[in-house]
């Protein structure tokens, strides 16, 4: 399972979030993406950054980290 992270230089938000995420999920891997590389990614998450989206571009979590909402979507594990 692939998620991205997509955040912008500058912006400490984004920077407490993928610090959290890696605290609360460390065995997750995260990919990290700057917004502003994409017209579409800015056009569409600009305002709302940092966002974490799965592969299929689906929106598990913005803003804050909502570590309930990124855990109700992972699979179950052993």
């Amino acid at each position: 399972m692939g998620l991205l992270l997509l955040t912008r230089e500058d912006c400490p938000l984004c920077d407490e979030f993928l610090e959290e995420l890696a605290h609360e999920f460390p065995r997750l891997a995260v990919a990290t993406a700057d917004v502003d590389s994409r017209a579409d990614w800015q056009a569409q998450y600009g305002r709302r950054i940092p966002v974490l989206l799965d592969e299929a571009g689906a929106v598990w979590s913005e803003g804050r980290l909502d570590p309930a909402a990124v855990a109700a979507r992972l699979p179950a594990g052993p």
